[in-house]
Order: C-alpha cells, then structure tokens, then sequence
C-alpha cells in the first residue's frame, strides 16, 4: 500500500470569493470549474507538485447555490460543509481546511484505521467529465460529513475504476498546468498528535511533521509573491 498527499483543500463561502482569495494570495488563477453534484459543491483546482509531493494539487471548493443535489445524496456535505463554525470562518476569508490522500488500496487503508478505531466512513464512488475522459474516484466520506482531528486526518482517495491498469492516468495533475506554485511542507499540530501519527504510519503516510499543541494544519507553499503558509487553526 502506498499512501501520500494528493490535494489540499481550501473552502469558500462562494467560488468567486475563492477566487478573488487565491490570486491576491498566491498569485495565480485556478482552473475550470469542476462540478460536484452528490454534494452540491463545486470547485476549482491547480498544480502544487513538487519532487516531494508528484501528485499535490490545490482545491478551492464551495456550496453551489445553484445545485439540485440528487434524493439519494448523503444529509451532509463532506469536509464538514455545513457545519456552522466552518462556514462562520470561511465567511470571513476562504481557509485551508482539510488534505487528501491518495493511497493504491483505499479498502485496506480504510480498514487499517478501524483498527486503531478511526471511521472515516464508507467508500464512495464518483466520477466527472474531463477534457481527458471520464475522472473516476472512489474518496471515503462519513456519513455525517465530518473531518477527523480538526481535518488534520486526511480523507482517502484511490483515483480511477477498482480494477483500473493505470489508475493514475487521468488524475488531475496529469492535466493540470504549472502554476508557479508548488507545496514545500505539509505540518501539523495536534492535542493528540501521539495518536495521528499512529493513524499515518497504519496508513503508510510520511513526510508530514506532527507534533503536539493546538490543532492546526501548516501547508508551505512556494507561490509567485514568496512563501506562503495557509493555516487551518483549528477550524
């Protein structure tokens, strides 16, 4: 099993704002806009990859106001969406609040959690148009919509079908531009942080620092106006 970062995740009050958000921030304009319709959400993306981080790239996600979310969908949206507190911060300014791993057998990294009694929840499968062919994924996603220590417990990713020869041929960074942007360090503060870095290494994670204090995720990136840390405080 192989396990490391696949995408940041920051959310908007709403994707013009997110927008707005990461050019005055970091100085670029993220991609087309991608439709999320199970959780009524759209967002867009660009590259962040680095030699550390091959598959990084960054996520500006909101609630789509204009959604019809099918009579199936889950009650509540992932990344905890519509949890008041996050949607009072994200009012404020759009904020980093979650990562994405991507790993090469999600059922077993999934299961290698439970056993440390960590649920992130079923496997969810889910697909989009791209300009490459259909983008299959299957991502966990709690049933009530909640990330794990304060986010800082990334959600799993295994992109393409189960069965896939090439799973990785139509992930996002395949095509996706360069931005000029690229994640030099993911770290990480947490009051548990004894048991998170025992939930990575069951799931073969390494290359984030984790240490104990007040929940936070640090994400450095290396952007066309300098360094720039995004930070989840807690959130």
């Amino acid at each position: 099993m192989k396990t490391q970062i696949d995408h940041l995740v920051v959310v908007a009050k709403t994707l013009e704002l997110g927008v707005q958000w990461c050019e005055a921030t970091l100085g670029v304009t993220p991609g087309p806009v991608a439709e999320h319709a199970p959780s009524g959400t759209h967002s867009r993306l660009f590259k962040i990859a680095s030699p550390a981080n091959p598959l990084a790239y960054l996520e500006i996600i909101a609630i789509n106001p204009d959604a019809k979310r099918p009579a199936n969908a889950p009650s509540k949206r992932w990344f905890d969406m519509d949890d008041a507190a996050l949607q009072a911060a994200v009012a404020k300014a759009p904020q980093l609040v979650h990562f994405v791993a991507n790993t090469s057998d999600i059922q077993v990294a999934r299961n290698a959690l439970k056993a440390q009694g960590i649920d992130l929840g079923p496997v969810v499968h889910d697909k989009r148009h791209s300009r490459r062919g259909v983008l299959q994924w299957q991502i966990t996603v709690r049933e009530d919509g909640q990330r794990l220590f304060n986010g800082a417990l990334p959600s799993l990713i295994q992109w393409g079908k189960p069965d896939a020869a090439e799973p990785l041929r139509l992930h996002p960074r395949n095509s996706l531009p360069r931005s000029g942007v690229t994640l030099q360090s993911i770290t990480i503060t947490h009051p548990t942080a004894v048991k998170l870095q025992a939930a990575f290494e069951a799931i073969g994670l390494t290359g984030i620092a984790v240490e104990t204090g007040p929940a936070n995720i640090t994400a450095t990136l290396h952007t066309p106006k300098g360094l720039v840390a995004l930070q989840s405080h807690g959130i």
